[in-house]
């Protein structure tokens, strides 16, 4: 059994930054996520087993008192924060693989 657990925060910033732009056919830009589907479907070839995809999500916390641009969106553009839903989207579509949406919150 091979278990990987994935930070799509992190992977969803790092590919958009590293990868060029590419867009659909309604012009939403969708780079990011190609890079990590990329990426997850990599693993599942090299033998993953078990293949887990975590995104941070917009939060009110007490932590918002102490910084209050905390887990905000403020200053994220708009084509990679798009990115986050389509994410989900994509990675759901795959039911075959036994892709399931937990919807833990964090505290």
């Amino acid at each position: 059994m091979e278990i990987h657990l994935v930070d799509g925060t992190y992977e969803l910033f790092r590919h958009y930054y590293a990868l060029p732009s590419a867009r659909d056919v309604n012009g939403r830009e969708v780079a990011a996520v190609r890079g990590v589907v990329a990426s997850v479907l990599g693993m599942i070839k090299e033998g993953a087993t078990h293949v887990a995809v975590a995104t941070d999500h917009v939060i009110e916390s007490f932590r918002n008192d102490l910084w209050p641009d905390y887990k905000t969106s403020d200053g994220i553009d708009p084509d990679l924060l798009t990115q986050f839903p389509l994410l989900k989207e994509v990675l759901l579509a795959d039911w075959r693989r036994g892709l399931a949406d937990c919807g833990i919150r964090g505290r």
